[in-house]
């Protein structure tokens, strides 16, 4: 397919730190993506979880120097805003097309085909993990490995689904206001760094907060809404034979639905990093944790940090890494299920 015709890029240099905006227009309308580094290098394409962008869901770990040395390294990173969630976006007319996830998850194959991309590894928090699995599975050939964050397979539970419903009502009713803004908070973050009368929130929590203060209230409906039909996706997952990489918080109000994804999963190509005192966006709460077990992922094919020493910095090492992750077979051949050990 060719786009470029009905396609413009913008610069965002102030915003993103050196990453240009390209508005891509396909047949559900433009999508913004931000690209970052040497566009001959492999892609690495992102999608994060809803209300969210490539700023508030990804900078955490991109901006950071050792994933810099390890990611940018390696890949042009592709980073996909869901419709209407890109820095700036005005709302969507409410009578347009309505997109499901399947319609989101074939946006991805005109993002690619029209930055003339062919398999590409894929990275998506929550809703964005879903999308892209869904994506993987539809596109296996346009797929060489999947990154997921707190992701989803199943069909929304009835909790979820009314917590979706009365979190849609609020965004249309009365905007991005105070109580939406707090059942996005609980969605992304524990508890730890949210805050509490005697604890202030965190730099972090505090950013996001402003950040959603952007957003349009009717966009973030339309991909609730979306998520709030998505079929469950946990019998293709056998199917599934790209190498797959899945982070989850302990604390993720998600966490038992990446272990199910997990077992459904072939172990061959899957493992598992359980993420202690941590909500769902490991990216941001703690983007440190990802960093080591994404290094030996990259390995199996063969991918490499220029320099392998550790940051003084992160939390972890080699010795408290599970000895499993450091084994030959983890280099990417046979990945097993894994658990950090971080000490806060």
């Amino acid at each position: 397919m060719e786009f470029s015709s009905d396609s413009v890029s913008i610069d965002m240099e102030t915003i993103s730190l050196g990453g240009k905006e390209y508005l891509v227009k396909t047949r559900l309308g433009t999508v913004s993506v931000v690209v970052f580094g040497d566009q001959d290098k492999p892609a690495l394409v992102t999608y994060p979880d809803l209300a969210l962008n490539h700023i508030s869901c990804f900078q955490g770990l991109f901006f950071s120097p050792e994933a810099s040395s390890l990611l940018l390294h390696n890949f042009c990173i592709y980073h996909i805003s869901p419709p209407g969630h890109e820095l700036g976006a005005a709302s969507i007319v409410s009578d347009d097309f309505s997109p499901s996830v399947d319609d989101l998850a074939d946006q991805i194959v005109e993002v690619l085909n029209f930055f003339g991309l062919g398999a590409v590894m894929c990275m998506g928090v929550t809703a964005g993990a879903y999308i892209l699995t869904l994506f993987a599975m539809k596109y296996r050939q346009r797929v060489l490995g999947l990154i997921l964050v707190s992701p989803l397979c199943r069909a929304p539970s009835w909790t979820e689904w009314l917590l979706n419903k009365v979190m849609s009502n609020f965004l249309y009713f009365y905007g991005m206001c105070g109580m939406a803004k707090e059942l996005l908070l609980k969605r992304y973050f524990s508890k730890e760094v949210r805050g509490s009368v005697l604890v202030p929130e965190s730099d972090i929590v505090q950013a996001c907060r402003r950040l959603l203060d952007e957003r349009q209230s009717i966009n973030v409906c339309r991909f609730l809404d979306a998520m709030n039909e998505r079929p469950d996706l946990s019998e293709g997952l056998r199917k599934l034979y790209c190498r797959s990489l899945i982070f989850v918080g302990e604390n993720s109000p998600f966490h038992s639905e990446a272990l199910h994804m997990t077992s459904k999963l072939d172990r061959r190509y899957s493992a598992l990093v359980e993420v202690q005192a941590c909500g769902s966006m490991v990216t941001e709460e703690q983007p440190h944790a990802m960093l080591i077990p994404i290094e030996y992922f990259l390995m199996g094919y063969g991918l490499y940090r220029p320099t392998l020493s550790i940051s003084p910095r992160s939390p972890l090492s080699p010795s408290c890494i599970s000895p499993e992750l450091l084994s030959p077979e983890s280099m990417g051949l046979k990945l097993k299920p894994i658990r950090t050990r971080i000490s806060l």
